[in-house]
Parts: structure tokens; C-alpha cells; sequence
């Protein structure tokens, strides 16, 4: 069904409002829609669930009378059953950006009044995919050594030797991805012109999406041992966290390459740099744990590792992206079609790392 002009309140604090929110996706909201902007004042930095505020959550509650959507962000309380009791009205609940565990919104308080709830967090993770393809073409031809040397202001001529030499070429490879989301299927896109072989392992995704892309759908060890290029794009989740450690990257065939655009605590640190001080693979890295790198990490010295700071998400474009992707699911369900970015319940057991 649908709803003619529902009321939609944005609740988010001035930042996210001057930067997040453009002219072009307000008119868009405007063909459908009616609108306000709710500022709470919830001081809950920018990641994670918001502190307890009983202000905040009561002012919530008295703009939502007649609201059909809510859309939360930085700023907001937490949406708990006692707001949506106060909502009699409300169909549709979105979070902008920065919630990845669903910390600001009682998913199963909302799951059981009929409220369909949907995030955007994906609004950065189209940069990643590029960077995640750059990285490969990167570790590969071991360009992290030879831009060493040039820097270095060294006589250099490339022996044939080199890793990036014997393996630098990506076309035909086996390509193993830890984790395939919205990153891993943009990467899959972006990965098709160099016909790869493709093994995925990611216990949370349906099958189809093996049939779609044509990939193998496997286990880790698999992805580990007889992969090309790994790489990883996983959520850090309760599961994940440390799920490679030195038994894993001891799978790691000579030759191979390791790049990692996801989250530096997936891999154990002091197994990985143990396992790339051995100089028979190479690595791309975009995150580390901790975060910012040591200065007197190892890994920063090793001639065979190429690293940035966790840049990959980080784009002017990311931030202005998050609203259109929410009001195209707006679009989409306040005209009866399906929403796309749901937190359902397997988004959420891979969130939260339980069982599928």
C-alpha cells in the first residue's frame, strides 16, 4: 500500500545536516513526501549507539505524531519501543550513516509493530570496492618495494626475481574475497574485465548471489590455500574479529597476495607481519590494528607491504551519498515496491556475528 504525502522527520544534529543533506534530495523527497528536521542534541560522537538521553527521547516523541518515516543519524536517540509507541503512524525507519550494529534502532521493537527498518551505512562503501581493486594491482606487481627504492633515491633496475615480476599480472588469477557485501559485489563488478577465478567465502550470503556473479562459494581455508589474491572485505564482528591468525596465514601459498580494505583487527597483527617478514608474499593494507600504525611497528619497514591510512571510504563524495540512497528507499516503499538495504535478520546475525 501506499501512503499520499507521508510526513518524514529527520532527526540528526547540524552537522550532518549542513553536509549530508542537499538541496537536489529534498525536492526529491518533496514529490512523494513532506518533511522536518528534528534536532535532538545528542552528544553520542559519531559511531556506535547513542548514550541514554530521556530529553532527547521525550522531544522525539513529540515530533512523531503524524510521522510515516523516521531517518536517524548523528545527534539521535536511540529508537526504543517507547518512541514507536508514540509513533502510531510510522511505517518506515532508516539510518543514515554510522550505525553499522543497529545500536540506535530497536530492530525487534520495530519488527514487531509492522515498521520496516533500513540503513544507508553503504553510502561509503563504493569507494572501498575501487580501493580495494587498486590495492590488488598495487600488491601484486609489489609496487610497494619499488616506489621504496625510488624514494630512496637508489640505482635500482627490478630483478626478475621480484614477485611483481613472476605473478603481476591480475587477468586469469584466483582471486579468493573473505566477505562479499555491498564492497565485495561492487568489487565483483569492478573485477569482471580481467576474467578471475573467484572463490568467495562468506557464511552470511544467499546462494544466489553465487549464481548471479558465477563465483565458487566456499570455506576460508580454501580461500586462504589456493587463492592468488586474498582479500578482504568482512564486517569486524564479534565472529570476525581475529578470525586470521597464524594457523590462516600459514595457508598462504608462495607468490600469493594478501590486501585488506576492511578492518585491521580481522587479522592478527603480530601473526601477519610474521607471516609477511618471510618476504614470499606481498600486502596491501588500507587498515592496521590499532589504528593510526605504530611508528615503530615492524610492518611499516617491511619492503613488500604497501600501506595507506584507512582512506579507502573516505571521500568527499561519501558523505552526500548516504541521503540519496535513502530517499530511493523512501521511493520505493511509500510507493509499494521492495526496500533494498533492510536490516533483516540475516543482516543482522552478521552484525552481530551469530549463527546465519
Amino acid at each position: 500500500m501506499s501512503v499520499a504525502k507521508p510526513h518524514i522527520v529527520l532527526a540528526c544534529n547540524a552537522s550532518v545536516r549542513e553536509n549530508y543533506v542537499t538541496v537536489a534530495d529534498l525536492a526529491r523527497l518533496e514529490q512523494f513526501g513532506s518533511w522536518e528536521w528534528c534536532e535532538l542534541g545528542v552528544d553520542s560522537g559519531n559511531w556506535g549507539p547513542p548514550p541514554d538521553d530521556p530529553a532527547a527521547t521525550e522531544r522525539l516523541k513529540g515530533v512523531l505524531g503524524n510521522a510515516a518515516g523516521l531517518l536517524v543519524c548523528h545527534g539521535a536517540p536511540r529508537v526504543t519501543a517507547e518512541v514507536l509507541e508514540a509513533a502510531p503512524q510510522l511505517r518506515f525507519i532508516g539510518e543514515l550513516e554510522g550505525d553499522r550494529f543497529a545500536g540506535r534502532i530497536d530492530v525487534d521493537a520495530a519488527n514487531a509493530r509492522g515498521v520496516r527498518v533500513v540503513d544507508t551505512t553503504n553510502g561509503s562503501s563504493y569507494p572501498v570496492s575501487e580501493w580495494a581493486l587498486a590495492m590488488v594491482l598495487i600488491a601484486l606487481r609489489n609496487a610497494g618495494e619499488q616506489f621504496r627504492h625510488l624514494i630512496g633515491k637508489e640505482v635500482y633496475q627490478r630483478p626478475q626475481t621480484d614477485l611483481g615480476f613472476i605473478r603481476g599480472e591480475l587477468t586469469g588469477k584466483k582471486v579468493g574475497l573473505i566477505g562479499c557485501g555491498i564492497i565485495g559485489r561492487r568489487f565483483l563488478q569492478l573485477l569482471s574485465p580481467f576474467h578471475c577465478d573467484v572463490r568467495v567465502y562468506d557464511p552470511y550470503i544467499l546462494h544466489e548471489v553465487a549464481d548471479i556473479f558465477g563465483f565458487l562459494q566456499t570455506n576460508l581455508d580454501f580461500v586462504m590455500s589456493d587463492s592468488d589474491v586474498i582479500v578482504c572485505l568482512a564486517p569486524i564482528t564479534p565472529r570476525t574479529r581475529r578470525m586470521i591468525g597464524k594457523r590462516e596465514l600459514d595457508l598462504i601459498q608462495p607468490g600469493a597476495a594478501l590486501v585488506n580494505v576492511a578492518r585491521g583487527a580481522i587479522i592478527d597483527r603480530d601473526a601477519l607481519i610474521e607471516r609477511l617478514a618471510r618476504r614470499d608474499i606481498t600486502g596491501a593494507f588500507d587498515v592496521f590494528d590499532p589504528e593510526p600504525i605504530p611508528a615503530d611497528s615492524p610492518i611499516r619497514n617491511l619492503p613488500n607491504v604497501f600501506l595507506t591510512p584507512h582512506i579507502a571510504g573516505v571521500v568527499a563524495a561519501g558523505g552526500p551519498r548516504f541521503l540519496p540512497l535513502m530517499v530511493d528507499e523512501l521511493d520505493r516503499f511509500f510507493h509499494g515496491h521492495e526496500t533494498r538495504y533492510d536490516l533483516g535478520e540475516r543482516a543482522l546475525a552478521n552484525r552481530r556475528g551469530l549463527p546465519r
